[in-house]
């Protein structure tokens, strides 16, 4: 393989400067609670207001939103809970029966409380309520709290009327890290967040990462990235628009090309900057390909494959021929966009797939938000006494090889207690011996 073109930086580290200031808020909000929160909305956002947007001031924004943008919404928000739907069929709940007496199962159980952060500095992301909130609501989650930074006096009217359309039971009008902290820490008389989701901007995505552990994170999210394989018949001029339609998300968003041909990789290396120029975000969108884009020219498609699994970037478009090739054996990626009818917008806005997806690397072990995120898969057994003939002899064994005495005893004690007349050719403690042990 060979770099037609390199980025000055290929990861995005966390700022020290910012992770500072973000543990610096979390602790203030945690110690001082609802009173940090609003000094700090009154600082950083010049907000004075309260916090829960009132059914009154959700109808008079609903009111605001054109009845085209509605429509869209609805759209959109029914191809994504179908597919969250599809998702939710695949697992089920079972139980089977192992050895004579021995029953194993598993249980589905939904997360209670969830926080969903909607981002609204740069743009007004609608799609991101619909994507969060109604997948956790096809879930089964009971409470879903909702937030997005005001934009003046308010959210962004789309962005309530989606966060509405999408089920959320409260809908907080802040953001940046006393958001995050809002949710996780219970403030404004709405339970401790259980989980939090949903992307946002390096102050969010910090506090998210640090509050993993006490909560439940949908993925580590930084800047948005996108891929594309393109081989020697596919248009520059689509690479380009689709490149450039990414880059947009913000200056420090890579966008990557893998290509076969060199032509076509110098051909859009040409084509970027011209197209972007007459972009309104043009110099957002130049700084984003000259500081972060890389074109790699690689000899055959078994090298591109290696090659796109090594970004793992969060959007990977295929611009190539035999799709269901690259299908099969592709393995690193948030989503995949399989041929030029599939561009990433339509999974960003509209198409189903949730575009809430992993990023710096991580789709090498984890897919983006689903059903699955908000559910969690809890084991059972049950065991009869005559299993524990079985079962706790070979517990007690076990036990003992590994050094850990007292759960052999566990199982001791239900050999002894179960089958008081058998011998055992290995240690087993007498009844007497473990009742000792307890006085």
């Amino acid at each position: 393989m060979e770099y037609l073109k390199r980025a000055s930086s290929t990861r995005v580290e966390d700022d020290p400067k910012i992770a500072k200031r973000v543990q610096e808020m979390l602790h203030t909000i945690r110690q001082k609670g609802e009173s940090a929160v609003q000094q700090y909305a009154r600082n950083l956002d010049g907000w004075e207001h309260g916090f829960i947007l009132t059914e009154a001031k959700k109808a008079i924004l609903i009111d605001q939103v054109p009845e085209q943008t509605k429509s869209d919404l609805q759209f959109s928000l029914k191809q994504i809970v179908r597919f969250a739907e599809a998702q939710r069929a695949t697992l089920r709940e079972f139980e089977i029966h192992t050895e004579p007496g021995v029953i194993l199962g598993q249980r589905l159980v939904p997360v209670q409380t969830v926080g969903c952060y909607v981002p609204g500095g740069r743009y007004a992301h609608a799609v991101s309520a619909l994507m969060s909130i109604a997948t956790a609501r096809v879930a089964g989650v009971s409470k879903i709290i909702a937030c997005s930074p005001p934009r003046g006096s308010s959210i962004h009217p789309a962005v309530v009327y989606a966060m509405d359309l999408a089920g959320a039971d409260i809908i907080l009008e802040m953001g940046g890290v006393q958001a995050i902290a809002s949710m996780a820490f219970g403030l404004f008389g709405n339970p401790p967040a259980d989980m939090l989701v949903g992307p946002g901007n390096s102050y969010v995505a910090l506090a998210k990462k640090m509050l993993y552990g006490e909560v439940g994170i949908d993925v580590v999210a930084g800047p948005t990235e996108s891929a594309i394989i393109a081989d020697s018949n596919a248009d520059p001029t689509s690479i380009a628009i689709d490149l450039i339609s990414q880059a947009e998300h913000g200056p420090d968003s890579p966008v990557w090309l893998i290509v076969d041909d060199r032509k076509l990789g110098d051909q859009v290396m040409k084509l970027v900057p011209r197209i972007a120029s007459s972009m309104p975000n043009a110099t957002m969108i130049d700084h984003a390909w000259q500081h972060h884009a890389e074109v790699v020219l690689c000899t055959d498609r078994a090298e591109m494959v290696e090659i796109s699994d090594h970004y793992a970037p969060e959007h990977l478009q295929i611009l190539a021929a035999d799709l269901d090739w690259w299908l099969e054996h592709l393995t690193n990626y948030g989503s995949l966009f399989l041929g030029e009818g599939s561009t990433v917008t339509h999974g960003d806005k509209c198409s189903g797939t949730n575009h809430i997806l992993p990023t710096l690397k991580g789709a090498r072990y984890t897919g983006g938000l689903n059903v699955q995120k908000f559910i969690k898969v809890l084991t059972w057994q049950k065991i009869d006494e005559q299993a524990n003939r079985l079962m706790s002899a070979t517990g007690s064994r076990i036990s003992r090889v590994e050094g850990m005495e007292g759960h052999a005893r566990a199982c001791d004690w239900r050999l002894r207690k179960y089958f008081p007349d058998d011998d055992w050719d290995f240690t087993v403690r007498a009844v007497a011996e473990l009742e000792n042990q307890q006085k």
